[in-house]
Protein backbone atom coordinates (compact mmCIF):
# COMPACT_ATOMS: atom_id res chain seq x y z
CA UNK A 1 0.00 0.00 0.00
CA UNK A 2 1.30 3.31 -0.88
CA UNK A 3 1.48 6.71 1.16
CA UNK A 4 -0.98 8.27 -0.67
CA UNK A 5 -3.73 5.63 0.32
CA UNK A 6 -3.22 6.96 4.09
CA UNK A 7 -3.96 10.22 3.19
CA UNK A 8 -7.38 9.57 1.66
CA UNK A 9 -8.46 8.37 5.38
CA UNK A 10 -10.30 10.77 7.19
CA UNK A 11 -8.85 12.56 11.06
CA UNK A 12 -10.09 11.27 13.45
CA UNK A 13 -12.89 13.52 15.08
CA UNK A 14 -11.34 15.63 18.30
CA UNK A 15 -14.75 15.81 19.80
CA UNK A 16 -15.88 13.18 22.08
CA UNK A 17 -19.20 11.50 20.81
CA UNK A 18 -22.26 12.40 23.11
CA UNK A 19 -24.21 15.48 23.57
CA UNK A 20 -22.75 18.88 22.70
CA UNK A 21 -21.50 21.32 25.14
CA UNK A 22 -24.62 22.80 26.54
CA UNK A 23 -27.08 20.48 25.07
CA UNK A 24 -29.04 19.20 28.69
CA UNK A 25 -29.00 15.74 29.08
CA UNK A 26 -31.82 14.10 28.02
CA UNK A 27 -32.38 9.75 27.69
CA UNK A 28 -34.36 7.75 25.04
CA UNK A 29 -37.95 7.77 25.74
CA UNK A 30 -38.33 3.97 25.57
CA UNK A 31 -35.51 3.39 27.38
CA UNK A 32 -36.90 5.53 30.29
CA UNK A 33 -39.75 3.50 29.98
CA UNK A 34 -38.11 0.78 30.81
CA UNK A 35 -36.33 2.08 33.64
CA UNK A 36 -37.81 1.77 37.11
CA UNK A 37 -36.84 2.86 40.89
CA UNK A 38 -34.50 -0.14 42.06
CA UNK A 39 -36.58 -0.07 46.00
CA UNK A 40 -40.12 0.34 44.49
CA UNK A 41 -40.26 -0.58 41.03
CA UNK A 42 -41.93 2.56 40.47
CA UNK A 43 -41.66 4.99 37.15
CA UNK A 44 -38.62 7.27 36.58
CA UNK A 45 -39.04 10.67 35.04
CA UNK A 46 -35.98 13.25 34.06
CA UNK A 47 -35.86 16.08 36.28
CA UNK A 48 -36.46 19.24 34.81
CA UNK A 49 -33.82 21.59 34.26
CA UNK A 50 -34.70 23.47 37.47
CA UNK A 51 -34.60 20.99 40.10
CA UNK A 52 -31.15 20.02 38.87
CA UNK A 53 -30.05 23.73 39.32
CA UNK A 54 -31.04 24.02 43.12
CA UNK A 55 -29.85 20.13 43.39
CA UNK A 56 -26.64 21.31 42.32
CA UNK A 57 -26.59 24.82 44.25
CA UNK A 58 -27.50 22.79 47.25
CA UNK A 59 -24.69 20.77 47.00
CA UNK A 60 -22.61 23.17 46.40
CA UNK A 61 -23.83 25.53 49.82
CA UNK A 62 -24.47 23.13 51.74
CA UNK A 63 -24.19 19.02 53.05
CA UNK A 64 -26.62 17.00 50.70
CA UNK A 65 -26.40 13.25 51.86
CA UNK A 66 -26.98 10.80 49.69
CA UNK A 67 -29.39 7.49 50.85
CA UNK A 68 -26.58 5.46 51.81
CA UNK A 69 -25.09 7.95 54.10
CA UNK A 70 -22.72 9.71 51.85
CA UNK A 71 -21.65 13.25 51.23
CA UNK A 72 -22.62 14.05 47.90
CA UNK A 73 -19.38 16.31 46.73
CA UNK A 74 -19.96 16.50 42.78
CA UNK A 75 -22.37 18.12 40.97
CA UNK A 76 -24.92 16.32 39.03
CA UNK A 77 -25.22 16.48 35.73
CA UNK A 78 -29.07 15.64 35.43
CA UNK A 79 -31.02 13.29 37.65
CA UNK A 80 -34.25 10.68 37.24
CA UNK A 81 -37.15 11.10 39.75
CA UNK A 82 -38.97 8.70 41.15
CA UNK A 83 -42.71 8.95 40.53
CA UNK A 84 -43.88 9.94 44.37
CA UNK A 85 -40.98 12.83 44.12
CA UNK A 86 -39.25 11.52 46.98
CA UNK A 87 -36.03 10.68 45.38
CA UNK A 88 -33.29 11.50 42.90
CA UNK A 89 -31.05 9.13 41.19
CA UNK A 90 -28.12 11.19 39.70
CA UNK A 91 -26.58 10.91 36.02
CA UNK A 92 -23.05 11.25 36.06
CA UNK A 93 -21.05 10.95 32.94
CA UNK A 94 -24.52 10.52 30.72
CA UNK A 95 -24.89 7.50 33.14
CA UNK A 96 -27.81 6.61 35.16
CA UNK A 97 -26.56 5.81 39.07
CA UNK A 98 -29.83 3.60 40.05
CA UNK A 99 -28.45 2.27 43.22
CA UNK A 100 -30.51 3.10 46.63
CA UNK A 101 -27.80 4.05 48.38
CA UNK A 102 -27.01 6.73 45.32
CA UNK A 103 -30.59 8.31 46.03
CA UNK A 104 -30.59 11.64 47.15
CA UNK A 105 -33.88 12.89 48.62
CA UNK A 106 -35.86 15.61 47.40
CA UNK A 107 -37.65 17.09 50.30
CA UNK A 108 -36.41 21.04 50.87
CA UNK A 109 -34.85 20.75 47.98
Amino acid sequence: MSDSSKSNSKPADPKPAGKAAGTPFTLDPEFLEILACPEDKSPLRMADAALVERLNTKITTTKVVNRGGDRVAEAIDAGLVREDGKYLYPVRDEIPILLIEEAIALEGV
